[in-house]
């Protein structure tokens, strides 16, 4: 946690007044044992009811005073809290948005997300308490053991016993509670993994009947999760009781030797009260303590799952955000012997070398698994090569800026992803300032315009998270659109046509030839017919470049690529189509 602290330097004078706060506070009540002893000893033995109305309202009076200085107290939490977990969650999203896919794949996006919601949730609450009562429930303990020292030195060893049996006591709860928490937050995770994967893919499940399984997959991990908080909690509920016991003994130990003293005359029986109310006070300090234990616990933990998400350092990094000058006479893209292997895997490249020219459309075709997605993902740098170069305008993608890189690169991923908000919101996400012109022209090129238009709202209709409101076809079109306006000088679509019929299909191939002049269109496809007519067809098979070509010469000279016309097409429409 104390490496979080920078969060905490926007609120110094709520870091130094809400304790400040509390410790006047709590002064107050220290005082009002002492004058009880003042009230029975000088009052009530005497009859003397003006001077136990005069303390009284002494007492009512320090009462009200203290009530003001803990609400300023938590005012000063709640802001510096709030804040803090707002800076927190601000500051962490920022750094996530900064990770490459490999470190996304590695954390997990369900981890991601219940660290910043349940871990700096418990972060916020322990500031919170840090400034409430870190500095009060010590300062009661010591205050207390002090004042019943000034009373009566012997009875107030009982104090400094009782304290540091308590000591000890929430020292051995936290040293092994601690592990518990842990396992927690872990299993917190895998409980957020499989909600998620069953509320995304609810549809898939429903079709093959798995709600059962699946709802018997979720208890599983729920039973665990519950059984370790459940350990967790049984440790925690020991100290309460093993603190009020040893807090109670002590008062009877104060009252049963106090009592004796009271008999000979060295102690008032207001005296033996004020002590009874100091280690009262000790043990709801120490009750405080005990809680702060827990929490404490549970944020040192939460902290730790924080800090590693700001330790994970972006494996893909800008080293230039300067604009690139690009060669006007290079190709328009490059790979020169690129390998690419995902952390803990083998190589899902292996030196893949081929040239696009400026205008061309590059097809690229291969079973399940050979690396196409893996090919497209590293030219705007969602990873970054193993071995070998990719240049863009004959310059290393490595020397662009992320901006100039991605806004020459428009990518459309094999899931359609939207977002809530309207249509024409989605179709601005790469041009900001573009206009309805150009949104128009792109809604056209991905045969989009047609359904659009004939929507009650137009481009205003509004689209729930995901698009899900849209059907599979009708997303695919729109996604396409809203890399079209951009107008990207290379246009990658990673099988992004697979919903659409054979006729829509053929028909936005023909609008993507006649409308985008000097465009480089990369086609990822599973479909022959798709990249058939593509300028030149790149085959991949198991990572590798089985063949580049045309659909002639691969016919002729690469029998991967013969192999997947033939389980797809006639051999007459092979040879003639």
């Amino acid at each position: 946690m104390f490496r979080l602290r920078r969060f905490l330097k926007h609120y110094k004078l709520q870091l130094v007044i809400g304790p400040l706060c509390k410790l006047i506070e709590a002064i107050f009540e220290l005082l009002i044992p002492l004058i009880t002893a003042d009230i029975i000893d000088n009052g009530v033995k005497n009859n003397d009811l003006d001077y136990v109305f005069q303390k009284g309202a002494l007492m009512i009076l320090l009462g009200v005073l203290g009530l003001g200085f803990a609400l300023v107290c938590q005012k000063s939490a709640s802001i510096a809290s709030q804040g803090f977990g707002t800076r927190v969650r601000n500051a962490m999203f920022r750094h996530i948005n900064t990770f490459s896919h490999r470190e996304l794949d590695k954390i997990g996006t369900p981890s991601l997300i219940t660290r910043m919601t349940n871990d700096i949730n418990r972060l916020q609450l322990a500031v919170a308490m840090l400034i409430r009562l870190v500095i009060r429930a010590p300062f009661l303990v010591a205050g207390a053991l002090i004042m019943a020292m000034t009373i009566d030195m012997r009875l107030s060893l009982i104090f400094f016993g009782a304290a540091l049996v308590i000591a000890l006591i929430l020292f051995v709860i936290m040293t092994r509670s601690v592990p518990f928490f842990k396992r927690i937050q872990k299993k917190l995770d895998d409980v957020s993994l499989i909600s998620r994967e069953n509320l995304s893919g609810n549809r898939v499940i429903r079709a093959f009947g798995r709600q059962e399984k699946d709802e018997a997959r979720f208890d599983d991990n729920n039973d665990e999760l519950a059984h370790t908080a459940v350990a967790a909690g049984r440790l925690s509920a020991l100290l309460n009781p093993l603190t009020y016991i040893v807090a109670q003994g002590a008062i009877i130990a104060i009252v049963w030797f106090g009592s004796g003293y009271v008999f000979t005359g060295e102690l008032m029986p207001g005296q033996i009260i004020a002590l009874v109310n100091y280690m009262t006070q000790i043990l709801l300090a120490m009750i405080v303590v005990s809680n702060l234990v827990v929490i404490f616990t549970n944020a040192s933990a939460s902290a730790a799952r924080v800090n590693e998400v700001f330790d994970t350092k972006p494996s893909v990094v800008e080293t230039n955000n300067m604009p690139a000058k690009q060669d006007d006479n290079a190709p328009s893209l490059e790979f020169r012997n690129v390998s690419f292997c995902y952390e803990g895997s083998g190589h899902a490249l292996r030196e893949i070398s081929f040239t696009a020219e400026k205008g061309q459309t590059i097809g690229i075709i291969g079973g399940t698994g050979s690396g196409k997605s893996t090919l497209v993902n590293l030219i705007p740098r969602f990873y970054d090569v193993s071995e070998g170069e990719i240049l863009v305008d004959g310059i290393n993608v490595k020397d662009y800026s992320f901006a100039q890189l991605r806004k020459k690169t428009g990518i459309v991923p094999q899931k359609a992803e939207l977002f809530s908000g309207t249509i024409e919101d989605n179709m601005r996400w790469g041009k900001k300032d573009a206009t309805d012109k150009e949104i128009k022209k792109a809604l056209k090129i991905s045969q989009s315009y047609e359904f659009v238009s004939k929507l009650p709202e137009k481009t205003h209709k509004k689209l729930t998270a995901g698009g899900k409101n849209l059907s599979g076809g009708q997303r695919q079109r729109l996604t396409i659109a809203r890399a079209l306006v951009g107008s990207p000088e290379i246009l990658i679509l990673d099988d992004s046509a697979s919903a659409l019929d054979f006729a829509t299909d053929a028909a936005l191939r023909k609008a993507l030839r006649e409308e985008t002049k000097g465009m480089t269109v990369i086609m990822v496809s599973q479909r022959v017919g798709t990249i058939r007519y593509a300028d030149k067809i790149l085959v991949l098979d198991g990572g590798e470049l089985a063949g580049s070509g045309t659909h002639n010469e691969l016919l002729q000279n690469c029998e991967v690529y013969r192999e997947i016309c033939l389980s797809q097409l006639k051999a007459e429409e092979v040879e003639n189509k």
